[in-house]
């Protein structure tokens, strides 16, 4: 079932929940057109819920604009958000809090996790947890990118752990969903727009004792990813150093969504 969740009307006691799926972007006109068609093809067909698909452009400088536009016009149920910043964190910010879905998510848009666990992300929401990630560092995961990278991502999950004592899964895998109640409760409060955005959503949930699922996953890493490692890696630290010393933010829980269902 497709669709866009902003046009639906009020969900009734036992209807499925509606999804919104953020693909932030920055100048990828030449991996969108493949991405949105796999995407959605897999949505039709595997996912229940009433969906939409949004491509959050993150200030490109090429040809994103104009090809996200034309897949919105070929492809029912996406849209395209410009957002006149750079900066992850800002694209799901701003496509969140924008959104009318009862679960928001997102994905990197060169779909390295497998879909097939997408529909996992959803239930375990509908289910009850506030917020579900996928993780690579999971024993039942499958997962094929460098030592370096490996090393990293598990080194940096470790830090986090080790100061904040919150045992979270894998904090930076492009692939999460929470229920929109959840979003608007924790993103204000939220200071980092860039890749610290996700570290900072999970520690601030894990401490307030908000409820998050892991979802183990399948997940090719991409030879032609574009993130710096090393200023990433400054930033995160920077980041985790923050929330330490300057404390938390208190947050209230919102109920989870299968209270309302």
């Amino acid at each position: 079932m497709s669709g866009n969740p902003d046009n639906q009307p009020p969900r009734k006691p036992g209807a499925p929940a509606t999804v919104d799926i953020t693909i932030p972007v920055y100048n990828e006109d030449e991996v969108l057109p493949r991405t949105i068609a796999t995407l959605t093809e897999f949505l039709e067909n595997n996912l229940s819920n009433p969906w939409q698909v949004t491509i959050a452009d993150n200030a490109s400088t090429d040809g994103t604009q104009a090809v996200s536009e034309m897949l919105c016009r070929r492809h029912p149920g996406v849209n395209y958000l410009r957002i006149p910043q750079k900066g992850r964190g800002r694209a799901l910010r701003t496509a969140w809090l924008d959104s009318q879905a009862d679960i928001v998510s997102y994905m990197d848009a060169d779909l390295s996790t497998d879909l097939t666990h997408f529909p996992q992300l959803i239930e375990a929401i509908e289910s009850g947890n506030h917020i579900a990630v996928g993780s690579r560092l999971s024993k039942e995961s499958q997962v094929s990118r460098g030592f370096k990278r490996e090393f990293i991502s598990r080194g940096y999950n470790l830090l986090i752990n080790a100061m904040f004592f919150t045992g979270l899964p894998d904090a930076q895998c492009g692939f999460k969903a929470l229920t929109r109640a959840t979003a608007e409760a924790i993103v204000p409060s939220i200071k980092n727009n860039n890749w610290f955005f996700d570290t900072e959503l999970l520690v601030i949930a894990a401490k307030r004792g908000f409820s998050i699922a892991s979802v183990p996953v399948k997940w090719i890493d991409d030879p032609t990813s574009t993130v710096n490692v090393v200023g990433t890696a400054k930033e995160d630290l920077k980041g985790l150093l923050r929330l330490r010393f300057g404390g938390v933010p208190q947050i209230e829980r919102p109920a989870p969504l299968s209270r309302d269902l």
